[in-house]
């Protein structure tokens, strides 16, 4: 088995070694170069399409949507502190109006 194994590691090297020349041979290549820079470019064009004719159909961006959720957040944690500052409020008046009406009852109580 082990003379299995390092034949198979041979070939593997063999092969990886391939590869890489290979790859350093296509990169070499400037027709090879500039068929992948156009390639890129088309997809950049062609991503930056697809974002158009959504906005266009009015589908917001993935980005937008998450913005609008930050927003929202943001509103719902204000509308929190308001509603808890009402509360405060309506507690202070409560104890104003207790304490106005044992103090208008205290002097009628004296005469």
């Amino acid at each position: 088995m082990s003379e299995e194994s390092e034949h198979s590691s041979g070939i593997r090297a063999r092969g990886e070694e391939a590869l890489s020349d290979l790859a350093e041979a296509l990169l070499d290549n400037p027709v090879f170069s500039q068929a992948l820079s156009r390639a890129l470019g088309a997809g950049e064009r062609a991503v930056q399409a697809q974002r158009s004719a959504m906005s266009a159909v009015g589908v917001p961006a993935a980005a937008d949507l998450e913005r609008l959720e930050r927003r929202l957040r943001s509103m719902s944690g204000r509308l929190e502190e308001i509603e808890d500052r009402l509360d405060d409020l309506g507690d202070e008046m409560a104890a104003l109006r207790a304490q106005a009406r044992s103090s208008a009852a205290s002097p009628a109580e004296d005469g």
